[in-house]
């Protein structure tokens, strides 16, 4: 038989929106304020947490973990596509298909297991508030952080090597505007049974399992906020943990959407706008949500903006 590796191919050929070519200008325009508004919301978010005291707590130190990967997420899997519609290019390398892949892979994949943690320290802070201190000190959440990181880029590795060892057999147009992973395996010509195997078992693992983890803290939660006898408390209780929901619900959403749907529903148009939610819209809403629902957040950016005002202020007029 007459194999030809995926490695003898030099470029990829995006056919994006094309098809639709008065929706991709729409969607251009779409993608460039998802992408700028991420960057700058994102950016804040890091900025005010590493700068204000009062937030150098867990929950804001996996707050900007998670906005630093999704900044990430969002230019690896936008910016080539925002780039090739402005040159009029729709391709991309190999070595640039496989990067953006992994890349891709790796933050979805870490942000998985980020937000099931976020939802543990939240179980802790409102579970058992008095050992809150102790249970979550900075070398677990450092460890915590590390272990998502390290589990997100290893399961991308394992899925992204997985793919490109597989054979084209010349095909080279990807019916997608990112290298996403199901959009270029069905390029692959040879029985995939074993790669879909593997996507299988490590989407298990990274989206029902914490889910499930999500749920249990979650049940936890509710069942203490309604032994709350202050309604202020259980008003706190509640603002506190309904940011994290909502992103959740969004993140979950459209990535189980896409990777555990059945296999007799395969409609790559609707992928793409899939992809475009959990690429483009859940990581540039994930800051507005926590920080438009967060009274700490606002005073912190409120205190920010009040000090850049004072030194610009009193700098010019001490020449």
């Amino acid at each position: 038989m007459v194999k030809a590796n995926l490695t003898v191919i030099s470029n990829f050929i995006f056919l994006g929106f094309s098809h639709y070519p008065k929706v991709e200008v729409i969607v251009f325009v779409l993608c460039l304020l998802m992408y700028l508004i991420t960057l700058l919301g994102n950016v804040i978010l890091i900025s005010i947490t590493v700068l204000d005291s009062h937030l150098h707590k867990p929950m804001y130190f996996f707050l900007s973990n998670l906005s630093f990967l999704d900044i990430w997420y969002t230019s690896s899997a936008l910016t080539p596509m925002l780039a090739n519609f402005v040159s009029g290019k729709n391709t991309i390398s190999f070595s640039g298909c496989a990067i953006q892949m992994y890349f891709s892979l790796a933050m979805g994949s870490t942000e998985c297991v980020l937000l099931s943690m976020m939802a543990y320290d939240r179980y802790v802070a409102i579970c058992n508030p008095l050992r809150y201190p102790i249970i979550m000190n900075k070398s677990v959440c450092v460890q915590i952080a590390a272990g998502s990181w390290v589990t997100g880029c290893l399961t991308a590795l394992v899925e992204t090597m997985s793919v490109l060892h597989q054979s084209l057999f010349g095909k080279n147009i990807i019916n997608h505007f990112t290298c996403e992973i199901l959009a270029v395996l069905k390029l692959v010509c040879v029985d995939t049974s074993r790669v879909q195997l593997i996507m299988l078992v490590i989407s298990v693992l990274l989206l029902p399992m914490p889910m499930l983890l999500i749920c249990i803290s979650y049940a936890f939660i509710l069942f203490n906020i309604l032994r709350i006898s202050s309604v202020d408390g259980r008003s706190k209780a509640f603002s506190t943990c309904a940011a994290h929901l909502t992103v959740v619900v969004l993140f979950y959403g459209t990535a189980l959407s896409m990777y555990l749907k059945p296999s007799a529903v395969d409609s790559q148009e609707i992928d793409k706008f899939i992809a475009l939610v959990y690429a483009g819209l859940t990581p540039m809403l994930n800051p507005i949500i926590y920080s438009l629902r967060n009274k700490e957040v606002k005073a912190a950016v409120k205190k920010l903006l009040i000090r850049n005002s004072l030194c610009a202020f009193l700098i010019p007029s001490s020449k």
